[in-house]
């Protein structure tokens, strides 16, 4: 009797065919449009991951279902539709330009077959669908890039869960690496600071610089979540990059929800202070997030800037993320190429026709011996 089986293969595939190395790169995702309709789906299945909300099942989605997600998903969809471009979401728009940059500086770089992918934790495309995808496309070697400097279980954490979510259903899944964290990339650390200088040299110097990290409740902290640690790694990495001295950046963390306590000092709160103390010009730069988003667009560009502006201040100006800059392509990429070391695709010697020769050969050796 043949047996049902649990496992997706590559149906047709040729094993002489040149294997390729993958980079998996994974945001956090975006609804596919600034509607209470397109909303809704994204949110139930981001605050239905357990690694985001740490509540018992029987307790949490009751709330999800029956009380938030008939209540938020229209203020959010208001709130998009502040940001939304032409081109759709900017968190969707600034990643793909991302994965397109890295992937023409790795094929710059090497003549090895590499392909750049990017996927989005919740929403499209899947962590899933795209692994099938690099599969499709010989991918044999991969490595996943979550687009998160500074490693928290809500975020990373969710990212590998989702990975291997999917390695599991794979008859025969690629080698794999993992991205951790870049919080302390010197070349990261390098292309914030430049940033700030050129908004410095663009709109004179503020007062402060605040740097707004995304909060998570202070008990993950308090469990073993690295996350806070790395925030303040990151902060007085960059400081110490500007040359600046300890009373002129401030940390803060931003978007929380719900009545426990997060980590703090809270963002809304923070700004609200530094105007009441007579801060008049503030820059706000968002170093957790690679690209920007609704939290950085709507959240610090427009609702901070109305809470500064409200106590006192006279103006917020919000530094963008790195985006698509070519700083941050080629830190990126330089930072996967290392956690590549040792496959043969990123090898300085690497010879394409040598190596599709070798498998052929390979090839028809194999075939020879199953037909004798």
């Amino acid at each position: 009797m043949q047996a049902s089986t649990n496992y997706t293969g590559l149906a047709g595939y040729r094993h002489d065919s040149l294997p390729a190395a993958g980079v998996l790169l994974v945001n956090l995702g975006t609804p596919e449009a600034p509607t209470a309709k397109a909303v809704r789906p994204y949110l139930a299945e981001f605050l239905g991951d357990p690694r985001v909300i740490e509540y018992p099942r029987w307790l949490w989605m009751p709330i999800l279902h029956g009380v938030i997600l008939r209540v938020r998903p229209p203020r959010s969809a208001e709130a998009y539709a502040k940001i939304w471009t032409e081109q759709g979401s900017p968190l969707r728009v600034f990643s793909e330009s991302l994965a397109t940059g890295m992937q023409a500086e790795l094929g710059r770089r090497h003549r090895g077959p590499i392909r750049v992918a990017l996927a989005m934790r919740y929403g499209q495309p899947s962590v899933a669908d795209t692994i099938a995808q690099l599969q499709r496309e010989g991918v044999r070697r991969l490595l996943v890039l979550p687009l998160y400097p500074q490693y928290s279980a809500t975020s990373t954490g969710s990212v590998l869960d989702a990975v291997a979510d999917t390695l599991k259903t794979l008859r025969w899944p690629p080698e794999l690496r993992i991205v951790n964290d870049y919080h302390a990339e010197a070349a990261v650390i390098d292309a914030l600071a430049a940033s700030v200088r050129a908004h410095w040299d663009a709109h004179g110097r503020g007062d402060k610089l605040l740097l707004s990290f995304h909060g998570i409740p202070e008990r993950y902290f308090h469990a073993g979540d690295p996350y806070f640690c790395q925030c303040q790694a990151t902060a007085r990495l960059l400081r110490e990059r500007l040359g600046m001295g300890e009373d002129e950046l401030v940390v803060s963390f931003q978007s929380r929800v719900g009545r426990e306590r997060w980590l703090h000092p809270y963002t809304d709160e923070t700004v609200r202070q530094l105007a009441t103390d007579g801060v008049r010009k503030l820059d706000v730069l968002c170093p957790g997030f690679a690209v920007d988003c609704l939290e950085t667009l709507e959240e610090v560009a427009m609702q901070n800037r109305d809470f500064f502006v409200e106590a006192g201040g006279e103006t917020l100006r919000y530094i963008p993320a790195l985006n698509d800059q070519p700083a941050h392509i080629r830190a990126l990429t330089d930072l996967a190429l290392r956690h590549m070391q040792g496959w043969p695709e990123v090898a300085d010697d690497y010879d394409p026709a040598s190596a599709t020769e070798t498998l052929a050969d390979a090839h028809r050796r194999a075939s020879a011996l199953r037909e004798s």
